[in-house]
């Protein structure tokens, strides 16, 4: 009977069907309304419980939790983002950006991989002192690690991994047999290793990693092909936060970038990397991959309180300091706020360091791996890696250090490139205050040298923000506000005048209130910034992406 009754039945609903698929299109007929689609977007406002209710309000899901900034990120349909933009208690409301990596195709197979860098700035002679970054925990935001034990493993073959944390699925791994991790990629691997490792080189006899027996934390936010989103490396400076005391996490290195789209204050990526830094971790930014080009700083490089940081080579020399040189792709400033950026720069050429032949950097680049562990690469994300490990080694030697402590000392003890008549060799557009020297920086003094004039709390309530020093003359070339004669010119030479010391303590870093409608001295505005509309607010079809800096040409 069963059988025979879904035989009638559909006996009876096949004609019932094809009169119904007839009547489409009648003027009668009514059609159903399509489902609404949905973009990705960062829901800001005076405090977390008022954009929850106001997210939840709307009818849209909450998918991330940023507390580092006040807001949430989640799902909405167009018409639930203009009616959330309007929610009293709702501040700003971003439409989401796709994170991606950079992939510039390498040419160059005839560089010397060198595994130096360690020695180029001065780390073994800490090490020989027992200042090798013990009981200091630094968090890296990439794209997770591979297992190496120079890797999970200090100099004393002690597990050091305090944390692996992925963002996409909100799992954390704390101890050591679960070891349930991958780096697809290999970029979150290479940085890493400059950071921590511990193999012990044959040829220098000397540590591969700045800091070998610091403790770490993984935050992987990004993906095989190195793509992410703003929620998700949000969420993940955001975790850095809140387990700061847990793990503690005193260092965040941040080797990705991309292009401003408004001031610094304004981006939500940039509030959270504030948020870090005022909360007692030194915060350590590539400067970026677009140089030499002045106005190249990427985000969160042009951050102005935190360690921006560019690149340079050791032409294969590692030796010879004679020969070195700025790194042709290496981010040049100024901020378009007028910051001098980067602060310091660091080695960045070919370097070399961990990377597992299963990736896709190294099925993109096959002749740059040993058919090891090793793989050389090139970038400011490497430099960043450098600089994250001393300020590891500094934090070690003097745990009491503010972030502010930690900048000025770096600053204060880094060597500029300078021709032989004792000129500038690079502007400090360009070098900063010169290439990072870790011994000079641990036994350095200096103290209230960095981030005079700015206050970080007012920055964040969005009382108070700031501009630097940095001017443009209407030929186009750059100097710095304060200096008698031409000051740094953006031109042959980049000569500084009377001499290159960086007097007053870096006076050209200084901040000062930036009021509205300001204009560059001489009534010269610098219009090529930002298109300014609504405010600085992010557009619905913005196509700027954020690179991880995974390749460029070795230099």
């Amino acid at each position: 009977m069963k059988r025979l009754d879904r035989n009638w039945l559909s006996f009876v609903a096949a004609p019932l069907a094809l009169a119904c698929l007839l009547l489409i299109g009648s003027p009668t007929t009514k059609h159903l309304t399509p489902v609404e689609e949905t973009t990705s977007y960062i829901v800001q406002g005076n405090d977390l419980s008022t954009v929850r209710e106001a997210v939840l309000a709307v009818g849209a899901t909450i998918t991330h939790e940023l507390g580092i900034i006040r807001a949430v990120g989640a799902p909405l349909s167009a018409p639930q983002a203009a009616e959330l933009s309007r929610y009293d208690g709702v501040t700003r409301v971003w439409r989401d950006s796709q994170v991606e990596t950079a992939k510039k195709v390498n040419t160059n197979t005839s560089t010397v991989p060198s595994a130096a860098y360690p020695a180029m700035v001065d780390a073994p002679r800490l090490h020989e002192e027992g200042i090798t970054g013990t009981g200091v925990t630094v968090a890296v935001i990439d794209t997770s690690i591979a297992y190496f034990e120079g890797i999970d493993k200090d100099t004393q073959g002690r597990y050091r991994i305090r944390s692996i944390y992925y963002v996409d699925s909100g799992e954390e791994y704390t101890e050591q047999y679960i070891r349930a991790t991958l780096d697809s990629s290999g970029h979150g691997s290479h940085v890493t290793g400059i950071v921590v490792n511990s193999d012990f080189g044959k040829r220098n006899k000397t540590y591969n990693g700045i800091a070998p027996d610091a403790d770490l934390v993984v935050i992987g936010a990004f993906d095989r092909y190195g793509r992410s989103s703003y929620l998700d490396v949000i969420q993940g400076i955001n975790y850095a936060v809140v387990n700061k005391d847990r793990f503690d996490i005193r260092v965040l290195n941040l080797s990705f970038s991309a292009p401003p789209r408004s001031h610094y204050w304004d981006d939500p990526l940039n509030q959270a990397v504030m948020a870090a830094w005022r909360a007692g971790i030194v915060v350590i930014a590539s400067a970026g991959n677009d140089g030499p080009d002045p106005m190249t700083i990427g985000v969160p490089g042009n951050v102005p309180y935190i360690i921006s940081v560019g690149a340079m080579s050791d032409a294969a020399t590692t030796r010879d300091k004679s020969d070195d040189f700025l790194a042709s792709f290496s981010a040049s400033g100024p901020t378009a706020e007028g910051f001098v950026k980067p602060d310091i720069v660091a080695p960045g050429g070919h370097l070399i360091s961990t990377m597992s032949i299963a990736t896709q950097i190294v099925m993109d680049h096959p002749e740059f791996h040993d058919q090891g562990s090793y793989f050389t690469m090139s970038g400011t994300s490497q430099a960043a890696a450098v600089v994250s490990g001393v300020a590891t080694l500094l934090l070690q030697a003097d745990p009491d250090l503010s972030p502010d402590d930690v900048k000025c000392r770096l600053m204060a003890s880094a060597r500029p490139a300078v021709n032989d008549d004792g000129t500038l060799a690079y502007s400090v557009f360009q070098q900063g205050a010169g290439m990072v020297n870790a011994y000079d920086a641990v036994y350095a003094t200096e103290s209230g040298c960095a981030n005079r004039g700015l206050e970080i709390e007012l920055d964040l309530a969005g009382t108070h923000h700031y501009r630097g020093r940095a001017n443009q003359w209407p030929d186009g070339s750059y100097y710095i506000d304060g200096l008698e004669g031409d000051g740094f010119l953006w031109s042959d030479g980049f000569l500084w005048s009377d001499g290159f010391l960086w007097s007053d303590g870096f006076f050209w870093s200084d901040g000062f209130l930036w009021s509205d409608g300001f204009l560059w001295s001489d009534g010269f505005f610098w219009s090529d910034a930002f298109v300014e509309f609504d405010g600085f607010l992010w557009s619905d079809t913005l196509t700027e992406t954020m690179s991880v800096n995974v390749w460029v040409e070795q230099e």
